[in-house]
């Protein structure tokens, strides 16, 4: 009975500290997908960046960077350490990522975030499109909302405007809808 209790025991401690895994996208349009594992001490890092806000802007400035920190750690282990903001500072290496890879991944890293309870002061809304000339598809980023107010505000969590490891841009969603964030 001893060496069944202990054996639950450890099974239910190997679970609580298994790392946790994203399925990240690059070669444009998520042509690959590696599964990137996440330590509980990385995560703990984030958890603390995130927990050092006092408010929903804070929040928003801690999400920049632990997005560029968890990017940064998926290079380590992909070839995404080869990726640079925009589309045509990367063409031809491999590991680059376009919008699509970007929102896609980012979205999941946002909603990794938000089932650990990383994210007291907004919640994972999904992906949003800016078009070109109102008719072709042109960008894509992940999107995130206030959880309080009166209209809910919500932001672009974007990646793709800087290289692997950089801070995300984070903008109002409807600036960022009208054209707003780096030039790249």
């Amino acid at each position: 009975m001893r060496g069944l209790v202990f054996a639950f025991f450890a099974l239910l401690t190997a679970t609580a500290f298994a790392d946790e895994r994203v399925e990240i996208c690059h070669g444009y349009g998520c042509l690959v997908q590696v599964d990137v594992a996440y330590s509980d001490g990385q995560l703990g890092e984030i958890r603390r960046l995130l927990f050092s806000a006092v408010d929903a802007v804070g929040e928003r400035e801690m999400l920049a960077l632990a997005i560029g920190r968890m990017y940064a750690w998926a290079g380590q282990m992909t070839d995404i350490h080869n990726d640079r903001g925009g589309n045509l500072a990367d063409a031809g290496v491999p590991g680059k990522m376009d919008c699509i890879d970007h929102s896609t991944s980012t979205a999941r890293l946002l909603r990794l975030l938000d089932a650990r309870g990383y994210l007291r002061w907004h919640r994972v809304v999904g992906i949003e499109v800016r078009n070109w000339a109102y008719l072709f598809p042109a960008h894509y980023s992940a999107v995130i909302e206030e959880k309080e107010g009166g209209e809910a505000a919500r932001f672009v969590v974007d990646s793709w405007f800087v290289d692997n490891g950089q801070p995300a841009v984070i903008l109002p969603l409807d600036e960022w809808k009208k054209g707003a964030g780096p030039d790249v």
